[in-house]
């Protein structure tokens, strides 16, 4: 990033801060990453309204089209460490495996790269490792 770029960067995030501001003091401390905690897992409901069969009935399952999602992230670069977990333990609750979630991690190396992929799987292990620990089982 050059120097130029870095001040509009800088000047637009300071915008968009006094902007929610101006909006609610209170995004002031807003802090995105702690909104999963909000929302730990979508129910079941939920789940197929928005990745099953609410929209495309003849189409796939909630389960799939999670998993389809973790690929489409970790493919971006697992960047989107909170929308990642959120979406690995909703495949869970959909029923999707730790093993067929690390394969589409895994498969996904060859497109997003295997930082990417490095990144993806710690997430997953954390998400592995929380699910048991809530569960009582060892990971």
């Amino acid at each position: 990033m050059n120097e130029e770029f870095q001040k509009l960067f800088k000047s637009m995030m300071e915008q968009g801060a006094e902007m929610a501001r101006a909006f609610n003091p209170a995004l002031e401390t807003f802090n995105p990453a702690a909104f999963e905690k909000l929302f730990p897992t979508m129910s079941k409901d939920m789940l197929e309204m928005f990745f099953g069969k609410t929209f495309n009935r003849e189409g796939l399952d909630a389960r799939t089209r999670l998993l389809v999602t973790i690929a489409a992230l970790v493919v971006l670069g697992a960047q989107a460490d909170a929308q990642l977990r959120l979406t690995i333990r909703n495949a869970m609750a959909a029923g999707a495996t730790e093993r067929e979630i690390a394969e589409v991690i895994f498969q996904m190396s060859m497109f997003g790269g295997v930082p990417a992929m490095t990144k993806a799987l710690e997430i997953a292990q954390g998400v592995f490792a929380e699910q048991a620990d809530k569960s009582g089982e060892t990971a």
